[in-house]
């Protein structure tokens, strides 16, 4: 579920989710340390490349990595799997966006903002969101 969450407010294209106040707060040091690998790679990549590569691959097992594709006529998993854009797009993401946005911030990046509660259970619910986004208005 963590994994979900945090590809899906990496991808987002407004940079946040809303979510109940137990996910976000769980949510919260999963997303900033994934951040931080990135960050991190920033830091070693031109002396260490391969220092880079091993923490972008630490930071891929944050994110959702896709769904197997089933054939649509025998219901059997197909040949291939399916491409496994979610992750991928959020890793890619995490390493050529944020990474640099962050570059000098020593932690701290998402914020949560509770909002009104959800209608049917009343659940507390949040809206988690990414720091110095480019169209904050604040």
């Amino acid at each position: 579920m963590l994994r979900n969450l945090a590809t899906s407010l990496i991808n987002a294209r407004d940079e946040r989710i809303v979510t109940t106040l137990p996910k976000a707060k769980e949510l919260r040091p999963f997303v900033e340390r994934a951040i931080t690998l990135s960050r991190r790679a920033q830091e070693v990549g031109e002396a260490s490349p391969a220092g880079a590569l091993h923490l972008r691959r630490q930071a891929a097992s944050f994110f959702h990595a896709g769904n197997i594709q089933r054939a649509a006529t025998t219901g059997k998993r197909g040949q291939l799997p399916m491409p496994r854009t979610a992750g991928v797009a959020a890793l890619k993401r995490l390493f050529d966006e944020l990474g640099e946005r962050y570059k000098d911030r020593p932690g701290g990046y998402t914020r949560i903002y509770k909002i009104e509660p959800r209608n049917g259970d009343r659940a507390e619910m949040v809206l988690l969101e990414l720091t110095e986004r480019e169209d904050a208005t604040a």
